[in-house]
């Protein structure tokens, strides 16, 4: 795995040893990096009112959004068992609010990259925010 990959693979595995997952026990942690080259990390984080929990995608952008970040380059997602834990829709317009459709998204499970998307392939024809610059 080259060091930028492995870097994000890290990461995600740092935050998803973090989640609170106390009901679902399904743990997700996500990394991506930033155009400045910076890796910024999250997990899910879980609550007693499940639609007030957060997913580890949103922690990730929002703490790159608290370092000034404003530009996905690439992101991991990484998670458990054999289907490929991909961001949920949510995130996937989360995502697309600071990232190109050509971003690549992996994939991954403790053992390693399982799959990339493009974000474009995960949300095609999506509404972003230069949809609203002719408003």
């Amino acid at each position: 795995m080259d060091p930028d990959l492995q870097s994000l693979f890290d990461a995600a595995r740092v935050a998803r040893a973090r989640a609170y997952a106390p009901y679902s026990r399904f743990a997700v942690g996500a990394a991506l990096r930033d155009a400045d080259g910076r890796v910024h990390a999250g997990c899910n984080v879980e609550n007693a009112a499940y639609p007030v929990g957060s997913c580890a995608e949103a922690g990730a952008i929002a703490a790159m959004v608290a370092e000034g970040g404003r530009a996905i380059r690439t992101m991991l997602v990484m998670g458990p068992g054999p289907g490929l834990v991909t961001p949920c829709g949510a995130c996937r317009q989360r995502i697309r609010e600071f990232a190109t459709p050509g971003a690549v998204i992996h994939v991954a499970d403790d053992d390693g990259i399982r799959a990339r998307f493009t974000l474009g392939s995960l949300l095609p024809d999506s509404f972003g925010p230069e949809n609203l610059a002719h408003a």
